[in-house]
């Protein structure tokens, strides 16, 4: 077993950004009660600084409304538009009034549920990554949808009215919160118009018209206002994101980001409520989001452009098995740790699984994106984006860090005298194996605490223990609270001693999965008079 010298004189660049955005099933369901629940879990022990998902205009959330003025016997009078408007008919029953006949068209906005929805994520210490859409349904040119909750995916019927209520919806923002806050928030144009599903007929023509028409509206409004695209997912991402450039390009248009997606499985396979997908390769998807880079790079006014991730996970459905696993974790772990080589910031989708886009989840362990599953139990990927975060921001008590080793499976951080890191074992299938890691740490005092946090499918599983109480869809308060108990990590303690070289040798033995945490400070042992620890122990 190779023994690897770790020393605080070397600097590993690491960019880790595991805070920056997390996603979130659409907007409307921040105004359910366990989704806050999630939404708290996590701000708590990870505190993300932005929130991003679909749904701003969807019409659960009520923003956009039109109304027409008709004439009739009793006088002239407002009507709101989205169900038919009847007049008597010959026969003596009624018909539709034609559009053509309808009087003059109004427009006004309800901020209700949207200031609730920000109230609570600005309450919980996160901002808005605003995507603008879907279509509200009275500005849709086509009646196509996607999901259970059938967001409108298509063009507006009036690009003006889009464009006024985009800047209605800021300016509303910033009178409420303060323009000098929301200007910072990042805003992003649709959402994967790549796909037919998303985006009438994946058109490039009618999103790139979509994009510039939103990006000079808001431009006149504030230059300040930080706007992006094309939000794409994979399989056309580069012809996508090639041909966005050269559209930018040739428009010059001063764009201040650019958004794409990266899921990391092959294509499911179904099988009744759940979709079965493999792992791909993690060096394929790094390839994958190195093209990005290239392509934004190849233009003088582009190059180095911010690049942001605003969806990724390992499988792109929100049924599949995987996301509810240690396995996930390991994987994400690798993910997390060189993600920060390619974008500027990278959003986990999601943050819980109050999310319904395939419809209400069947079962508590149903394979949902969220870090955080029904009845306010975390994952297993939830501790990988805790351990990563305590290497981000490691307490008011230590000098910033540095990343002073790190590979496929490691990363170790300097503060001053403490060493923090994390070690994985991931593999796309199973190994069998147990790796075993050694380390010879330089240190700089004569006695060291060293704790480990680990999670594991023997230390950290609450998947199995819902397994092993039979699989409950809705299991009872009692049987929620044994699988709590079940899903944090194992945490052990060490007091080391340095040697006579000033150096500390730390082994650690990782099976298949296994995501472990560990710091190794320096500690002063100061015993009260008369307590003898070793004689307590005897």
């Amino acid at each position: 077993m190779e023994q690897i010298r770790i020393s605080g004189d070397k600097e590993i660049p690491f960019n880790n950004q595991v805070d920056y955005c997390i996603g979130t099933g659409r907007m409307g369901l921040a105004l359910q009660k366990q989704y806050l629940e999630q939404l708290e879990l996590v701000q708590k022990y990870i505190g993300f600084s932005h929130i991003r998902g679909h749904g701003l205009y969807h019409d659960d959330m009520a923003i956009y409304h039109e109304y027409f003025k008709e004439p009739s016997v009793f006088g002239s009078s407002f009507s709101q538009i989205g169900t038919p408007k009847m007049r008597s008919s010959k026969d003596g029953g009624f018909e539709p009034i034609p559009d053509d006949e309808l009087g003059e068209t109004f427009v006004e906005y309800n901020w209700t549920y949207l200031d609730m929805v920000m109230d609570s994520y600005l309450k919980l210490g996160i901002k808005p990554f605003l995507e603008l859409g879907f279509m509200p349904q009275e500005l849709s040119s086509d009646k196509q949808t996607v999901f259970y909750w059938m967001g409108h995916t298509v063009p507006p019927k009036d690009y003006d009215r889009w464009c006024d209520l985009v800047c209605a919806t800021l300016n509303h923002l910033s009178e409420r919160y303060g323009h000098k806050e929301v200007v910072t928030w990042p805003i992003e144009v649709w959402n994967e118009p790549n796909l037919r599903g998303f985006w009438k007929d994946a058109s490039k023509e009618e999103y790139f018209k979509l994009f510039e028409r939103t990006f000079r509206a808001i431009k006149a409004l504030d230059p300040n206002y930080r706007v992006g695209g094309p939000a794409v997912c994979g399989g056309s991402d580069e012809e996508w994101i090639s041909a966005f450039m050269e559209f930018c390009h040739d428009k010059k248009l001063d764009i201040d980001f650019v958004t794409r997606h990266h899921y990391t499985t092959e294509f499911p396979k179904d099988e009744g409520h759940y979709g079965y997908a493999e792992l791909s390769p993690q060096e394929d998807g790094f390839a994958n989001l190195a093209t990005t880079r290239a392509i934004i790079d190849k233009y003088e006014e582009y190059k180095g452009l911010p690049v942001h991730i605003t969806e990724y996970n390992t499988s792109y459905i929100p049924n599949c098995p995987l996301h509810d696993t240690n396995k996930n974790a390991a994987y994400i772990a690798r993910q997390l740790s060189r993600l920060g080589d390619y974008a500027q910031s990278y959003s986990y989708w999601t943050f819980g699984d109050i999310f319904e886009e395939r419809g209400v989840p069947f079962s508590l362990f149903h394979g949902g994106f969220g870090l955080v599953a029904n009845g306010n139990i975390p994952k297993p990927t939830f501790w990988t984006f805790v351990f990563f975060k305590k290497l981000k921001n490691p307490g008011a008590d230590l000098t910033e860090g540095k990343c002073v080793y790190k590979d496929d499976n490691c990363l170790v951080m300097k503060y001053g005298a403490e060493y923090r890191g994390i070690l994985w074992h991931d593999n796309i299938g199973r190994s069998g194996t147990t790796v075993k890691r050694s380390f010879l740490f330089d240190t700089e005092s004569p006695c060291y605490t060293l704790i480990t946090e680990h999670c594991g499918e023997s230390t950290c599983n609450p998947l199995k223990t819902w397994h092993d109480l039979g699989e409950p869809a809705n299991p009872s308060p009692d049987q929620l609270d044994l699988i709590r108990k079940t899903s944090s990590p194992t945490v052990k303690t060490e007091l080391l001693s340095a040697d006579s070289s000033q150096t500390t040798e730390l082994s650690f033995e990782l099976e298949d999965n296994d995501v472990v945490f560990f710091q190794l400070k320096p500690v002063t042992v100061k015993s009260d008079r008369g307590y003898d620890y070793s004689r307590v122990m005897k």
